[in-house]
């Protein structure tokens, strides 16, 4: 195996280095604020894991052009997709499956009954209002799927009437709009959005399945709504979004409908007791008309309540309940309709923690029952110490789950000597993590992790003498990430290093389309007159996939901004700036260089 820990040291000397170099007296204690770490709003310094938080600022500033760009630049995050915008994708978080991270939109679960996953291509940035990504698990508080993390996007809250105009290459248009109205008692928001894209040919001679050289374009039309009222003391929400996209591919087309909804009901109960409850809905509709057609439904409906106690000066105790039914259907153009399946699972989880003089406390406990697969019992303890007041480490351990997907229950044999397994367990992890964070006063941060999982019961299609679904596969990650921000004056700088291995434990052989070393670095300079420059980075190693090993790649691009008046802003952009030919998935190809041109309006608050 790759020794990822040996690289700790060399990290550790990177970062203290650092350290050394800026001025620890001047340190103030952490003020960015998290939920998902710990499910209730708690400073960033109290969540003791590996948490990345992207706000909207931070969103803008980048010029991310869709969200899997976005995505991908942040570290312990891969990327793969099929295609340009709007083909299919995998986000692979510290090493694990791509149905190893939990996809939250404003609390409510997203990924699909059927694969397991969320389609990160249909979601558009312009829909975002924030972004807390967790790197570890978190199944204690969340439940099955949290095994490499949590990637958690939270939806526009307009408190102003604001219209976004882009155009690009590859036939690339879009628009969005949105507002809001009320003040802090009551209030109303939309944003409502359209984008299409002529596109590229998704695939090359090198395609394994078919190859077809004409462009595949992609639409997509996109709405969210929130509001919120207060009754008395509480204050009652809402919050949903739907996007409908057609993706063209070769030899076929997919109308991909997705939607989810949340409304919650949260206040306070007592001087020393609050709590948040929460019904929420999702579902996915796929329909694809090709050589093969077939049609999946996915729906989810869950109920969520949390009851946060204060328990001491900086101590509180959560205690939450979950319940969700899931249902998930198949059929295809030959055989009618192939599986209509449903299963419910309860939920029990409790949490302790606060803050101790200079010591950090975190603790979990969550037992989740299923009418389908039974049981599971998932615990996380971490502690941090705080050597001064900018200046962090924390050690924590943690276990996570992922219940069988509906495909790998119920898919039928078509002949082919692939289906599924009722009786399949839920895969299982252990995980070990160590980690230090240092942020002075003066505009630095500096972030350091290392960490080791171990995946048993991974589930694969290698049944003997069938191919069917079996719980046979063990897999080790490790791994070491480094980041560090910088904000000060007209300057912003910052980038993050991974290392990683991820390898199937049985053979040794490396996970496919993970990188072993990924990194990205970006600068910027803000000008006196509105203007803004700056330059992004991305490296990504050699990685295995299916039929081929991928060559190693580094791109660069180049962003420009000018607020020329209070309300009026104008960006553009240029990706891969050295038209570079890269590979993230054999026998797709991905865009050459491109340009795109934004003309923003804000209007007043």
């Amino acid at each position: 195996m790759y020794p990822v820990f040996r690289t700790t040291a060399l990290c550790a000397a990177i970062s203290l280095s650092l350290v050394t170099a800026v001025r620890a007296e001047d340190a103030t204690t952490l003020d960015t604020v998290q939920v998902t770490a710990t499910r209730i709003e708690r400073p960033l310094d109290e969540a003791l894991a590996s948490v990345t938080v992207l706000e909207r600022a931070d969103i803008e500033a980048s010029q991310a052009p869709d969200l899997l760009d976005l995505l991908g630049r942040q570290v312990g995050i891969d990327i793969a997709r099929t295609g340009g915008p709007g083909g299919g994708s995998a986000l692979f978080l510290r090493g694990g499956n791509s149905n190893h991270a939990l996809i939250l939109i404003d609390g409510i679960r997203v990924g699909s009954t059927g694969q397991g996953v969320f389609d990160f291509a249909h979601l558009p940035v312009e829909q975002i209002e924030r972004i807390e990504i967790v790197r570890g698990p978190r199944a204690a508080l969340w439940g099955s799927d949290a095994i490499g993390g949590v990637v958690h996007i939270f939806t526009r809250d307009p408190s102003r009437a604001s219209v976004r105009a882009t155009a690009g290459s590859y036939g690339r248009a879009g628009a969005s709009a949105g507002a809001g109205f009320g003040d802090e008692r009551q209030g109303f928001g939309f944003t409502a959005g359209y984008q299409r894209l002529r596109g590229f040919s998704a695939t090359n001679p090198d395609s394994v399945f078919s190859y077809d050289p004409d462009d595949d374009g992609y639409r997509n039309r996109n709405l969210s709504l929130r509001g919120r009222t207060t009754l008395g003391n509480q204050v009652l929400a809402f919050q949903a979004i739907g996007t409908n996209a057609d993706v063209e591919f070769d030899q076929g087309t997919t109308e991909a409908r997705n939607s989810s909804g949340g409304i919650t009901l949260a206040g306070a109960l007592g001087d020393r007791w609050s709590h948040q409850l929460t019904l929420g809905h999702a579902r996915e509709d796929l329909d694809t008309v090709s050589g093969f057609s077939n049609a999946f439904q996915s729906r989810r409906t869950s109920l969520d309540w949390i009851n946060t106690l204060q328990v001491g000066a900086d101590a509180r105790l959560n205690l939450g309940v979950n319940w969700q039914q899931e249902d998930g259907a198949s059929s295809n153009i030959f055989d009618g309709r192939i599986f209509d399946e449903q299963r419910i699972s309860k939920a029990l989880f409790a949490g302790y923690g606060g803050r101790f003089g200079d010591h950090v406390l975190d603790f979990s406990l969550r037992r989740d029952d299923s009418s389908q697969y039974g049981g599971a019992t998932t615990g996380n303890a971490a502690w941090g110490w705080d050597l001064s007041e900018a200046l962090q480490v924390r050690l924590s351990w943690g276990e996570g789950f992922r219940a069988p997907n509906f495909n790998e229950l119920y898919y039928p044999d078509g002949g082919f000597g692939f289906a599924g397994n009722p009786d399949l367990r839920p895969e299982s992890s252990q995980t070990w993590e160590t980690g230090l964070e240092f942020r002075p006063a003066d505009g630095h941060r500096i972030g350091l992790s290392a960490y080791r999982s171990r995946v048993r019961d991974l589930i694969a299609f290698a049944a003997p003498g069938t191919n069917n679904a079996i719980n046979i596969n063990r897999a080790e990650l490790e791994g070491v990430e480094l980041e560090y921000r910088f904000d000060r004056g007209g300057w912003t700088a910052g980038g993050n290093l991974a290392w990683q291995d991820a390898v199937d434990a049985r053979t040794d052989a490396p996970l496919l389309r993970r990188a072993k070393r990924k990194a990205h670095a970006d600068v910027g300079y803000r000008f006196g007159n509105g203007l803004e420059l700056g330059l992004d980075g991305d490296y990504v190693s050699d990685r295995a996939d299916f039929g081929a090993d991928l060559e190693a790649y580094a791109l660069a691009h180049l962003r420009l901004a000018w607020q020329f008046d209070p309300s009026w802003r104008i960006e553009a952009r240029i990706e891969n700036l050295t038209d570079r030919e890269y590979t993230m998935v054999y026998g797709y190809n991905t865009p050459g260089r491109s340009g795109l041109l934004s003309l923003v309006w804000n209007g007043k608050d």
